[in-house]
């Protein structure tokens, strides 16, 4: 029983972690265009190098 005055806090810390980084994902528009991203692995100039990262 002791274990649960561990694990119930943990459990609650790692659920607003997860919640928090959902809407930092949101505020930072992760999910802005994911209907284009579909569609551009589907095309032949699919380009096999990945492109250099933006400054």
């Amino acid at each position: 029983m002791n274990v649960l005055v561990i694990l119930i806090p943990v459990s609650l810390l790692l659920g607003a972690g997860g919640l928090a980084a959902f809407f930092w994902a949101l505020r930072n528009r992760q999910f802005e265009d994911p209907e284009g991203d579909a569609r551009r692995i589907l095309t032949r100039d699919y380009d096999e190098r990945p492109k250099a990262p933006r400054e």
